[in-house]
């Protein structure tokens, strides 16, 4: 209940829809049971039951109410039988009960509607959050989590929580509102009958709650297989063309079957209990009702406690008690399943990002001296990547990492970016640790040209021209030439209003790749590192990037990551790792005549 109620917290905007939602269900109750009520007079007029009552009949306190108001009804019927007779009579009474049904589904309708808005506006920033909380996470969640289940938190369990949870709330306002002013009315009927109700509803509503209880634990299970199905379709789409050119598509079809099979059996748990809850409300109120109708029987047949037209009419109450009561064991059910989505979304939400910025972080416009690393450490989880790395980078230089793979140069691109915080050391711009700094302001320092060309499915120019909104049509044209992209761009059927597909997958690698270069051009960065920027290029398009990066590189402060040798030999330093340690640097002649690491490198790759 403590996570439902955190949900609800983002009801509060709406206030001015939730109070209108609660006058308009007070209202549909309302004229719910003065429709049913008109019951009364009507079977007075058809079997002429109505006692004459030729005078008014005096108030004499709330224990002679029953008393009062059946005589004062005999009396209006009486005088309005003598002045209009009993059939125009009758067909009165049956309009105004025609008008209270009208008026109980109008005002169900409007509260539906506020509702309505309620639920569809929380969902909606419930999403918002979410993809703020992505946005702001570090880079260190994502890489522990699988992709799919982020999406099903997303989409489905938001889902959920609108269907289940909000739409209860509801049912939470106007179904006990309902119960509690019929039994008030019940009351007023028969005392000695209600309170056996009274009774025996608390018994029925334990026995729902019991198997209710039972609902949360599959519904979380099938949340989670639900995240595991994404997970995977996401995967075999993205390897599509691993699967196919492995043959491989039995094996990943069966994973897939299995975890299908799973969600099937935990779908059908939590559904046959949550079904459960209708047929069960529905025996129990039908067994309620048999015991109403043979005591209230014995009050009519034998004590004349209860006349038939209210016996009737209380029997229609009843019902009005049931549907209600039944619909508040369906919201428990709901409440229950969604609280297993609410736990999933809140888990998120209430992730503590531990590289926020730090209350009296400083605004940096400019890269002024050098960065500096300080004796940095840094593991994933229990492996050790970087092991005490200190390094200068003089502004205005360009300095190369080189060494095998898993040698830690991504590493420090990420540390540097301020994508994770080493364990141990500093990272220093200008003298100040750049964990003191806002990150905003210090990643406007930086341009980063991933491995990966990550591209998003809309035009070039977008792409180019991302986190530069005030990019004009000149700049963005002029950052595509320097990235030797402007020809094939042009080439484009749309030119540079071109979709380029999910990823960039309409293009080449070699294009996709030059764009992202075309995006860290605009950008000018004053700091630019490339991790394996022309990993992706065949020799041609590489040598025209080159040629691009050379007049890039040119007095800017820039870290290239490479594994092609051929790219950095004009660096001002090459820095050589292994395993996470520097050793050896230079420039490219002196790393040559040391004949150590580097050497061996460059002789495998026979420059």
């Amino acid at each position: 209940m403590q996570q439902y109620l955190k949900i609800l917290r983002f009801a509060l905007p709406y206030s001015r829809q939730i109070i209108l939602s609660v006058l308009f269900n007070i209202g549909t109750v309302l004229f719910s049971l003065a429709s049913i009520t008109t019951l009364i007079p009507i079977l007075r007029i058809i079997f002429n039951t109505a006692k004459p009552q030729t005078s008014p009949v005096e108030y004499t306190g709330i224990l002679g109410l029953k008393d009062y108001l059946t005589g004062q009804l005999n009396y209006k019927m009486y005088t309005w039988s003598e002045a209009i007779g009993p059939q125009r009579m009758l067909f009165y009474v049956l309009l105004v009960t025609v008008g209270l049904f009208l008026l109980k589904n109008l005002f169900r309708f409007l509260g539906a509607i506020a509702i309505t808005y309620i639920k569809n506006g929380v969902e909606r920033d419930l999403r918002a959050s979410l993809h703020k909380k992505f946005l702001e996470l570090p880079i260190a969640y994502f890489s522990e989590r699988r992709k799919g289940d982020l999406i099903a938190r997303f989409s489905t369990d938001v889902l959920d929580i609108q269907y289940a949870v909000l739409s209860s709330v509801h049912r939470l306002v106007q179904d006990p509102l309902m119960i509690i002013l019929t039994l008030g009315i019940l009351i007023l009927f028969s005392a000695k009958l209600t309170l056996l109700v009274i009774v025996l509803l608390p018994i029925s509503g334990f026995i729902i709650s019991r198997i209710g209880k039972t609902l949360k634990k599959p519904a979380q299970a099938a949340k989670q297989e639900l995240a595991v199905l994404l997970s995977q379709l996401e995967e075999h789409i993205s390897g599509i063309q691993i699967i196919k050119s492995y043959v491989a598509e039995r094996r990943v079809h069966k994973h897939f079957s299995d975890s299908n099979q799973r969600y099937f059996r935990y779908m059908n748990k939590t559904m046959f209990r949550r079904d459960l809850s209708s047929p069960v409300s529905e025996v129990l109120g039908a067994l309620i009702l048999v015991v109403i109708v043979w005591y209230g029987g014995n009050l009519i047949l034998n004590t004349n406690e209860l006349e038939a037209d209210f016996f009737i009419t209380y029997i229609v109450l009843f019902y009005q008690v049931t549907v209600p009561a039944k619909s508040l064991s369906n919201a428990f059910y709901d409440i229950k399943r969604g609280e297993a989505s609410a736990d999933r979304v809140l888990e998120i939400l209430e992730t503590e990002n531990e590289m926020t910025d730090a209350a009296d972080a400083k605004e940096v416009s400019a890269f002024e001296s050098d960065l500096k690393l300080v004796d940095v450490t840094f593991s994933y989880e229990e492996k050790v990547v970087i092991d005490q790395l200190s390094l200068t980078i003089k502004k205005g230089s360009s300095v190369a990492l080189v060494g095998q793979s898993g040698s830690g140069k991504s590493t420090i691109a990420s540390l540097i970016n301020r994508f994770y915080d080493p364990q141990a050391g500093a990272i220093l711009l200008d003298g100040q640790d750049i964990r003191t700094l806002k990150q905003k302001s210090y990643r406007h320092l930086i341009g980063f040209i991933s491995q990966d060309a990550v591209l998003f499915n809309d035009t070039i120019r977008n792409n180019i021209a991302f986190g530069v909104e005030s990019a004009t049509e000149e700049e963005i044209i002029a950052a595509a030439k320097i990235a030797n992209a402007h020809t094939f761009i042009c080439e484009q059927e749309q030119g540079y209003d071109t979709i380029i597909g999910d990823r960039g997958m309409k293009l080449s690698g070699g294009q996709r790749q030059r764009l992202t270069i075309a995006r860290a051009i605009l950008k000018d960065p004053q700091l630019l590192i490339l991790d394996e920027a022309t990993s992706a290029l065949d020799s041609e398009s590489e040598q025209l990037v080159q040629e691009a990066l050379e007049q890039v590189l040119q007095n800017r402060t820039s870290i290239v990551i490479a594994h092609r040798l051929s790219t950095i030999q004009h660096c001002d330093q090459i820095v050589v790792m292994k395993d996470g340690a520097i050793v050896e640097k230079g420039k490219h002649l002196a790393l040559l005549e040391q004949d150590g690491v580097y050497k061996k490198l460059v002789d495998l790759q026979g420059i």
